[in-house]
């Protein structure tokens, strides 16, 4: 079944490590520390979402917030969250090792280059990713299709061969919109599946699903 599929593309943060458990702890804190307090269900808006698109979400909701003071204590309170160390999403190494060797993989996420390969490094993933595409890499991030067309073009693929795993919508919209096949796994936000091709509870349930296994 694995002749379906050249190429394995993965999101980083909420489908490989679970990281977005840290993001919205320390993202809670921060905004409470500047004196502007916020839902949980905001901080959901920016889930999957680049850093630039980010800043404008937070500046519309929160015309006055001291922005670099935010900035700076968010990433205290998430470089402190990750000090122990990086969970691991279920299935992570199981679909790993269970793919075969032929088939390239990368990480395709909108993370910046130093965070992306910082977490990479840290979750015990470098050795399995050769090939990783930030948001520094592209001029269009998720979910415009470019990171996806990106790392397919890098690894010498079809995008439509290209199997993706994403866990938010706006990744999910950007690997469909590349063309490629979309199993979304959700993370801390439900979905209908959209964009997904295949919405599954776990990565390696979706592998199979989507014919991988």
């Amino acid at each position: 079944m694995s002749a379906l599929y050249d190429a394995l593309l993965f999101d980083l943060d909420g489908t490989l490590i679970d990281t977005e458990t840290i993001a919205m702890a320390s993202g809670a804190a921060a905004f409470a520390a500047v004196g502007h307090p916020v839902e949980e269900t905001f901080l959901h808006r920016l889930i999957g979402v680049d850093q630039p698109t980010s800043v404008g979400i937070i500046l519309g909701h929160r015309p006055g917030i001291d922005l670099d003071a935010l900035n700076r204590l968010w990433a205290e309170g998430f470089q402190a969250g990750m000090a122990g160390g990086l969970t691991l999403k279920p299935g992570v190494f199981e679909l790993l090792e269970a793919t075969p060797g032929h088939i390239h993989r990368a990480v395709v996420t909108s993370s910046g280059r130093e965070g992306a390969h910082h977490k990479i490094r840290l979750a015990g993933l470098a050795p399995s990713f050769a090939t990783v595409v930030t948001v520094d890499d592209v001029t269009r991030p998720k979910p415009d299709p470019e990171p996806y067309l990106l790392a397919a073009r890098m690894l010498g693929v079809d995008p439509r061969r290209c199997l993706v795993f994403e866990d938010s919508e706006t990744g999910a919209e950007a690997a469909h919109r590349a063309g490629c096949t979309v199993v979304q796994v959700p993370d801390m936000l439900p979905s209908q599946g959209r964009w997904a091709h295949h919405v599954a509870e776990d990565l390696v349930l979706g592998a199979r699903m989507a014919g991988l296994l």
